[in-house]
């Protein structure tokens, strides 16, 4: 599977840094992150990959 939330679509994204250094700014090297992906099972009891995200919305107690 890939990293990517099976629900809402959520992927990787690439972060640069940038560093001041004596009144320039030093572009440091790229880095991707990636979402905070568990796996739960959905409702037919499949298993698949939530972003954390996704699942604290599903459990919230509805008001």
């Amino acid at each position: 599977m890939s990293r990517q939330c099976t629900i809402c679509g959520k992927g990787s994204i690439m972060v640069m840094t940038r560093k001041l250094l004596r009144g320039k700014y030093n572009p440091t090297a790229k880095k991707r992150k990636y979402p905070n992906l568990q796996w739960t099972k959905d409702a037919s009891g499949k298993r698949i990959k939530m972003c954390v995200q996704c699942i604290k919305t599903i459990h919230k107690p509805k008001v």
